[in-house]
């Protein structure tokens, strides 16, 4: 008797303790404490149920129907309980989600093309506008193509390897786009009219150099072309590029490829020709470099030497730093936002 004393005992200060507590609790994690210091494999109730087997038929009978009873008032406790918190953090969920259909929507984050590619897509545009077709070659080239039958010899300083990326004595990383004309004119005759944008490679690299850059360079083959069409075809690029009537002046030099050669200015975009430190007080900043194509190439691709052409070379980054006013061409390889954000309608 004094067992089962103690049993019923048991049972009813765990009910005075388990369903105030249950009541009471505010979280989903707390309630299953409860149960499971209740209900748990090793929970109090639990082991009431499990002592039972020592006693007697007839107590254990007894017993077990009060503890089987109060098992039955708490699970129901817990599950009513469980109902009320999950339908109160429904609730809330529901409020914290809510959207408030009077606030303004969420402008949508408009992309923009890298200033690089803009100019370089705008260079290429104006090109074809004045006839010319877009041709494109390997960026991994043979010397001969970059070298070769571009009429520069073993001995140029242009094949120092201070210069070129080779990866073996006979192929390199190519220094220019000249070796797409090379291509283009061994796979088809006369007339020729091209541009041949990409990337390019050189060991070097300062403010104004980088390993890797960007050109567009252009050749136009036919009979009885002349200095002066080269001229007039850069004056129509610069005046639709930098503004029509950009000043334009060409300068004597040497390009193993073209004779005679000139380099090509246009007049300083900061001081308008008045003479600055960007342009070291000339008023002019050099653009691009051009020629008419020396005979000797055209003998190594099969044309008439008596036929004629010119071709022409820019930096797509120099072309960029100097209508922006930019004077670090690193800033275009960073991908800071901070700064390609700066030309959102490009």
């Amino acid at each position: 008797m004094e067992e089962s004393a103690r049993i019923e005992k048991g049972l009813q200060a765990l009910e005075a303790w388990a369903l105030p507590a249950i009541e009471g609790v505010e979280e989903l994690e707390a309630l299953e404490q409860i149960r499971i210091r209740v209900l748990g494999r090793k929970g109090e109730l639990t082991e009431i149920l499990r002592s039972l087997g020592a006693f007697r038929p007839d107590m254990r009978r007894e017993a077990g129907q009060k503890a089987n009873a109060l098992k039955a008032k708490i699970e129901n406790a817990l599950q009513q309980r469980q109902q009320v918190l999950r339908a109160a953090l429904h609730d809330g969920l529901a409020v914290q989600d809510a959207i408030d259909i009077t606030l303004p929507g969420r402008p949508v984050r408009q992309g923009s093309l890298h200033p690089l590619t803009a100019t370089l897509y705008e260079i290429v545009e104006i090109f074809q506008r004045l006839g010319f077709s877009v041709a494109e070659g390997p960026e991994v080239e043979l010397d001969y193509y970059n070298f070769e039958a571009l009429n520069i010899p073993k001995d140029h300083p242009a094949r120092d390897m201070q210069d070129t990326f080779y990866v073996t004595d006979e192929v390199l990383l190519r220094t220019h786009t000249s070796p797409v004309q090379i291509r283009v004119m061994e796979a088809q005759p006369p007339p020729v009219r091209i541009v041949a944008p990409g990337r390019v490679y050189r060991r070097d690299a300062d403010p104004t150099h980088s390993p890797m850059f960007h050109q567009v360079e252009g050749l136009l083959v036919d009979h009885g072309v002349s200095f002066a069409d080269l001229k007039g075809t850069l004056q129509a690029f610069v005046d639709q590029f930098f503004g029509v009537g950009t000043p334009l002046r060409f300068r004597p030099s040497f390009f193993p490829f073209t004779e005679p050669s000139a380099e090509v200015d246009i007049a300083c975009m900061m001081c308008k020709g008045t003479g600055c430190r960007v342009c070291k007080g000339s008023g002019f900043l050099e653009i691009l470099g051009a020629g008419m194509v020396d005979p000797a190439v055209f003998c190594m691709v099969g044309y008439d030497p008596e036929i004629t052409g010119f071709a022409f070379g820019m930096g797509v980054e120099r072309i960029t730093m100097l209508r922006h006013g930019i004077d670090d061409i690193r800033l275009f390889f960073e991908n800071d936002l901070r700064f390609l954000q700066q030309f959102p309608a490009l």
